[in-house]
């Protein structure tokens, strides 16, 4: 079994959205493989995968590498994914199956508060981020490089609660599909909007964010 590292957090008709959307997902992803797997959602919300078949292992490792994976047990020195859950003056609290807290001097993603450094990056709650497990936790390199590589762009749209069908046909119901470049999937209902050269993402923002029910942070180089 794989645990993903992405919630299904959204309730009702958005709900059964998103899980047919992981679903047509995971068939995308398995499909040339021999196996046969089963879906269920945990109460904590992180799906779960049971796989088996000739290609099991094949799938498993796949599954990991796509979509990251919660374990039930941390070792220090190594890397997991967790989701962002809350933030305060100290720090970041990540959902890695527990309460995992990286106090904000081991963030590392330059100076201001815990909120202040979630607002520039576009860290909108319930995205997957990676950490490294220890006495205390701290976010991965991996991670802060991602990040960075971010405000080194052209700038970004980082939306939570839709998943990534439904901010591709909001960005064309609001008539900005050739300002961006891609939709980049974070997790099953957090995604990145890549805009182009000159597009304004506050611009984009404001002109989206009426039709989006969600979380929106600008990244801005």
């Amino acid at each position: 079994m794989v645990v993903l590292a992405t919630k299904l957090y959204v309730s009702g008709e958005a709900r059964a959205r998103a899980q047919d959307s992981l679903e047509s997902m995971l068939a995308n992803d398995l499909g040339d493989l021999d196996v046969e797997y089963t879906v269920g959602i945990r109460d904590d919300d992180f799906p779960s995968v049971t796989i088996e078949g000739p290609d099991e292992t094949i799938a498993r490792n796949l599954l990991r590498q796509e979509w990251g994976e919660i374990t039930p047990h941390l070792d220090d020195g190594e890397v997991y994914w967790g989701t962002l859950e809350a933030w305060d003056d100290d720090g970041f609290v990540l959902d890695a199956g527990r309460e995992v807290r990286i106090p904000a001097e081991e963030i590392g993603l330059g100076q201001g508060r815990p909120e202040q450094i979630r607002k520039r990056f576009g860290l909108v709650q319930h995205m997957p981020l990676r950490f490294v497990a220890g006495d205390p936790p701290q976010l991965a390199d991996e991670e802060r490089d991602r990040l960075y590589d971010w405000t080194r762009g052209a700038g970004r749209l980082n939306v939570n609660s839709a998943t990534r069908s439904e901010v591709r046909a909001t960005i064309n119901r609001a008539g900005h599909a050739q300002d961006i470049v891609t939709v980049e999937r974070l997790g099953l209902l957090e995604q990145s909007v890549v805009c182009k050269e000159d597009t304004d993402p506050p611009g984009l923002l404001a002109s989206v964010g009426e039709y989006l029910p969600a979380e929106l942070l600008c990244v801005v180089p």
